[in-house]
């Protein structure tokens, strides 16, 4: 059973169905009007236009369904203006802190000689491209488009949960959950003033095209590189360039010729001059990363250290969202802005740190032990949803290789009412706003929710089961 939870609609845990948050008020009638037959029947109609648009996601290993739909909740998650308003300005402030950290690490890496953070979590990062040491991008931007998580945990509690600084997915599904719900339920758009989302690949292409290199002259040419059709992310992929009107390539329809990066097309060579990138570092060129690479460009690297093109986000922009860098954000916001942080991180412990290891050690039952370069879920102990064994082999993983472990405190995060079998009931949310850098510092009011639909749940990942929802933002 959920307790102590902060619920987004009724506010806190036990209290009574009547007493609705005001964001969510028109929303109460809604849900109390529709019928289970009606329920089920959208919810099949949402499923029908996922399947038909092509909004699928693989997971790597595992058998099955190729081709597997993430569960859409149609029950949207709703914020406040003036509670965006206040995400808003802690999200750019993040996203400004991460650039200026990454340009001063790759240049004289003031913040590391002011010991605000130690020299190894930098340059013994496995995310650390020598390459692109004394390099500085187009307008000083390393990260173009920055993917912060961020959980709830009262009315006005929010925490960073992680940073996403390389190549943060999921914006088709903000996208696409929105064009769905307004097809299946346009009388709520027109009783609720809800802010927009769909200029984001608008406000995309302007960033990447603003970042163009110096050598780029006239109206810059944008491509958006993919690993190919059997990428995770690969609709993510060809959605984006669909929608700004922008050739999706391979590493094969690009080649290094001079100074320039070109791309074969029926009519000739063509010069690229801004690659927003969906692969990998050790990927994009086989002669200055892996060499086996048969993803990326050969040469792509030179043809970027002499400014003839921009790769967004940058090679080494993952030295930024590290977990384990993750917990000096902070200091990098007072280092470089002079501002103390909007947002606050999760409490986190390092257990490369013999004091920090030794706690985790004596509480793996209560904590969420996370590996530093994991991502999607993978690599994690949630200590309250553990078994004995499972806490068991971790602690000897842990005991192994410290330093690739941090441990943060399960978090009561907030829940929003969503449609499950038996009915509506609470289920644990995040949010991945994306902020967008280039010459401005911008993002559409929304983002990301994802929805862990196992009750009880704290892992929302899609690869865990998660599903997402619509994000609703009211204009004030």
């Amino acid at each position: 059973m959920l307790t102590g939870y902060f619920d987004e609609m009724h506010g806190k845990s036990g209290g009574k169905a009547a007493e609705v948050r005001a964001p969510y008020a028109k929303l109460k009638n809604w849900v109390q009007a529709m019928p289970v037959d009606l329920r089920t029947l959208k919810q099949a109609e949402a499923e029908t236009l996922f399947r038909r648009i092509g909004i699928t996601f693989a997971v790597y290993g595992e058998g099955g369904d190729p081709d597997r739909l993430i569960p859409f909740d149609m029950f949207p998650r709703v914020f406040s203006g003036a509670e965006w308003a206040r995400l808003e300005k802690g999200i750019k402030q993040r996203a400004r802190a991460l650039n200026a950290f990454l340009v001063d690490v790759y240049g004289r890496g003031e913040i590391v000689r002011a010991g605000r953070i130690p020299a190894r979590l930098v340059y013994q990062n496995a995310a650390y491209e020598k390459a692109c040491v004394g390099f500085v991008p187009p307008k000083g931007v390393y990260s173009h488009i920055v993917g912060i998580d961020i959980v709830r945990t009262g009315p006005d509690e929010f925490f960073v949960l992680e940073d996403n600084c390389r190549t943060p997915s999921g914006v088709s599904y903000m996208l696409e959950n929105r064009e769905i719900m307004m097809r299946m339920f346009p009388d709520l758009f027109r009783e609720n003033r809800i802010e927009p989302v769909d200029s984001y690949p608008e406000k995309l292409r302007r960033t990447l095209a603003s970042v163009a290199p110096a050598k780029c002259k006239g109206e810059p040419t944008v491509v958006i590189l993919t690993p190919g059709h059997f990428n995770s992310a690969y609709y993510e992929h060809s959605f984006l360039a669909d929608l700004m009107g922008v050739e999706l390539v391979e590493g094969q329809d690009l080649f290094v010729e001079g100074e320039y990066v070109w791309m074969r097309t029926t009519e000739g060579p063509k010069r690229v001059d801004v690659i927003y990138r969906r692969i990998d570092d050790s990927y994009l060129d086989p002669l200055c990363f892996r060499p086996d690479s048969m993803l990326g460009v050969p040469g792509l690297m030179d043809v970027y250290r002499s400014g003839g093109v921009s790769i967004c986000s940058a090679p080494g922009a993952g030295v930024a969202d590290d977990k384990a860098v993750y917990t000096y954000v902070p200091e990098m916001v007072r280092f470089y802005l002079g501002e103390e942080p909007l947002l606050n991180n999760v409490p986190t412990w390092q257990c490369g740190k013999a004091d920090d290891q030794k706690y985790v050690l004596e509480h793996l039952e209560e904590l969420v032990v996370k590996e530093v370069h994991g991502s999607g879920g993978y690599g994690m102990l949630v200590g309250p949803k553990a078994s004995q064994a499972q806490i068991e082999a971790f602690r000897a993983k842990l005991r192994e290789h410290p330093g690739n472990y941090i441990a943060q405190p399960t978090l009561a995060l907030s829940t929003v009412p969503s449609f499950v079998e038996e009915g509506v009931a609470p289920r644990h949310v995040d949010l991945r706003p994306y902020c967008l850098v280039g010459e401005r510092v911008e993002l559409v009011p929304g983002g990301l929710t994802r929805v862990a639909l196992t009750e009880g749940s704290l892992v929302v990942n899609s690869s865990q089961g998660g599903g997402v929802k619509d994000t609703w933002v009211l204009a004030e």
